[in-house]
């Protein structure tokens, strides 16, 4: 993913939702929240700097990724959790029309200033810690024996690094296993993640 310097360069990255995304953005912007950017995209904080909505672009959906949504109390029932399984704090709310942003705003703006009396009245779930990384033997074998792709590999983030070994520990028999390697080598060659195709 391209990282952007203002949330006008992620804007314009997205002509398909442009209407969409200058609608989100508009009501981010009227909520007094500061507007950074983080991981590639337009993130809004209060003031001290603690994450409170996030705004997200995908192929088939446009979304606000609330940071403590998991502690609204989403009386309309708007919000999934992240995909990753893995942020249970995180929720996101997503839209695939510019009607469904329309007839939301008031709504949104209730999710957003529930949102921010929560993180004033210091209510948070961490996140858990994780183990230590611990690469699979086939992995590391594999990577031992192709310098292109062990160069790949370790460019990567911690998070996209545990995708990779995941994908190979899940695999129970060793056929799976080598077909996963198979897979993924080339990948990791470019230095791209296992899942980065969806994330766009």
């Amino acid at each position: 993913m391209k990282d952007f310097e203002t949330a006008e360069e992620f804007l314009a990255a997205f002509p398909q939702w442009e209407k969409e995304l200058k609608k989100l953005h508009k009501i981010l912007k009227d909520s007094r929240l500061v507007e950074t950017i983080k991981w590639g995209a337009p993130v809004y904080t209060t003031k001290d700097g603690k994450n409170i909505v996030g705004l997200a672009a995908f192929k088939s959906y446009v979304g606000l990724w609330f940071y403590q949504g998991a502690l609204l109390r989403d009386p309309a029932k708007k919000l999934v959790t992240a995909e990753d399984g893995n942020a249970k704090a995180m929720m996101q709310w997503r839209f695939r029309t510019l009607k469904e942003v329309d007839v939301n705003v008031k709504l949104v703006k209730v999710y957003i200033k529930e949102a921010i009396a929560n993180s004033k009245d210091g209510k948070e779930i961490k996140p858990v810690k994780k183990a230590p990384l611990k690469i699979p033997a086939e992995l590391k074998e594999a990577l031992d024996k192709n310098k292109g792709a062990k160069a790949g590999y370790d460019k990567l983030t911690t998070f996209k690094k545990r995708e990779y070994c995941d994908f190979i520990i899940e695999a129970k028999r060793e056929a799976t296993k080598a077909n996963r390697l198979k897979k993924i080598l080339p990948m990791l060659k470019k230095g791209i993640g296992l899942h980065d195709k969806y994330r766009k």
